[in-house]
């Protein structure tokens, strides 16, 4: 019992250093050199060999990104993070707040990161929503943080299939009320975004997003990963949905958290795709 105790002991001081600070320091360590190198470039060195963004359609950074021109001494992209969570593990992590593009303002990023096995982090996806930045903190200012999870799955496999299942009962009830599937599985303190509402982690922030989406959408899983430990896992998607009479079509990124009621949804953002030119 003694030992159970002592081994109980020695390991609570090592859980209480996860937290993610070594991420919002990354991301500011990537903005910092969005600003000296460049949006290209600065993604490239910051992006993990897997990386992805949306184009509309899903494009690996690497193979993309090093085609397009330098853009260094271009309008300057700015941006700050000003919420950030992290797994229990320490190896998956994300970031957003607010940017801006030559001074306007411009939405909020979000972006995933993954512990690299050097010890630093790179980020795996880097996109978000045009919510409307007006309000935010400025740069510099205190990051909240997502608490950590209080429930794990143990692996990230085990972690990918509950999940998976459950986000298959999500986009198809959100094929029939798409307010009431998203208010069932979200978190008090989780964040919907997508629209110009400025974001809000409350059950009134998400309610007021929730509000400015379709009846229904069309969702489909596409991927996702997993932290070791099991307790965070992010996914996307494609989207699909009728607006003004209009066939409208994007993707959706979540993250998941698992929790003693279950796992949770901590992150929803619609992300809509230009609309195509008439045929």
């Amino acid at each position: 019992m003694r030992l159970i105790l002592a081994l109980a002991l020695f390991a609570t001081p090592a859980a209480a250093q996860v937290d993610p600070a070594p991420v919002v320091a990354a991301e500011r360590a990537f903005a910092a050199d969005g600003l000296a190198l460049g949006m290209r470039d600065s993604f490239l060195k910051h992006a993990a060999p897997e990386a992805i963004v949306f184009q509309p359609d899903l494009a690996r950074v690497h193979d993309t990104f090093p085609k397009q021109p330098a853009d260094k001494g271009g309008p300057p992209l700015v941006w700050w993070p000003l919420w950030a969570g992290i797994a229990v593990s320490g190896d998956l992590g994300f970031t957003t707040g607010p940017y801006a593009v030559g001074g306007k303002p411009g939405g909020y990023y979000f972006t995933v990161w993954r512990k690299q096995p050097d010890g630093g982090w790179k980020w795996i996806y880097d996109g978000g929503p045009g919510s409307d930045p007006t309000g935010a903190a400025p740069a510099g200012s205190p990051v909240a943080y997502l608490p950590l999870a209080t429930a794990k799955a143990g692996s990230a496999d085990k972690a990918k299939a509950q999940v998976a299942a459950l986000e298959a009962r999500l986009n198809t009830a959100a094929a029939v009320d798409l307010a009431q599937a998203f208010a069932s599985v979200t978190a008090p303190d989780g964040r919907i975004a997508g629209s110009r509402t400025a974001p809000e982690n409350s059950p009134a922030g998400q309610a007021r997003e929730l509000a400015t989406r379709p009846k229904t959408m069309a969702l489909r899983a596409i991927g996702s990963e997993a932290s070791k430990a099991g307790d965070l896992v992010w996914t996307h998607g494609e989207a699909a949905w009728v607006r003004d009479g209009q066939p409208r079509e994007g993707r959706y990124i979540r993250v998941w958290q698992d929790r003693k009621a279950g796992w949770k949804l901590v992150y929803d953002a619609i992300l809509p795709s230009p609309p195509k030119p008439p045929a």
